[in-house]
């Protein structure tokens, strides 16, 4: 299929993709669990207690078993006092599963939320960045012009040297290559901007 291809004045020619990216059947479901499992291997598992074989201390009982009328007790070391162990506190972070991703898992959602985006008029398909942008503000109005101020840049190699300096600034903006993104990062950003090269890197590996 045929997409628009646009370079930075607006003026536009075409570019022939891939069906099986641009053109995939949009699996809502599987698009989800990856989605699950990707935000639940960011979060950080590191909230640790001490259980109570780990409380620094002595173990001595701390008084007689019988006689005193009081509750039976062992050391210092136990949950029900102060200072003492923690009874099912969090174990830090190897206590979590980590959820794996199969490639193909990953290769279909992305292809799913990409056929989205340009079905909903959100993909962008610009020429590469030749030349050297350094100010912030010179990328900050090609994106006002193409309504992208929420948006995501795959861009090959080149172009994100000549860009990346004066992207990333500006704020809901995030600017990656083929090889450093995700089915999160698509369905974060509301628009979705490839560079010629980038959609050819990326159609390779679909091959």
């Amino acid at each position: 299929m045929k997409i628009d291809k646009l370079n930075i004045d607006g003026k536009k020619d075409s570019i022939e993709v891939l069906d099986k990216i641009f053109a995939a059947k949009i699996n809502k479901q599987l698009v989800s669990n990856v989605l699950y499992k990707t935000n639940a291997n960011y979060k950080g598992r590191k909230a640790k207690t001490k259980q109570k074989n780990e409380i620094t201390g002595s173990t001595a009982k701390i008084y007689s078993q019988k006689g005193t009328g009081n509750a039976r007790h062992a050391s210092k070391k136990a949950p029900i006092f102060v200072g003492g162990g923690v009874a099912h506190g969090p174990k830090g972070s190897t206590n979590y599963k980590i959820r794996k991703l199969n490639k193909s898992e990953k290769k279909l959602s992305i292809a799913s939320l990409i056929t989205e985006k340009n079905k909903n008029n959100n993909l962008i398909v610009f020429n590469d960045f030749d030349n050297k942008i350094s100010k912030t503000k010179e990328v900050n109005k090609i994106l006002i012009k193409f309504d992208a101020k929420n948006s995501l840049l795959i861009v090959d190699k080149k172009s994100k040297e000549n860009i990346e300096k004066a992207t990333r600034n500006i704020p809901n903006v995030k600017i990656t290559d083929i090889g450093h993104f995700s089915a999160f990062d698509l369905a974060k950003y509301k628009k979705v901007i490839f560079t010629e090269s980038s959609i050819k890197e990326l159609e390779k590996r679909y091959q």
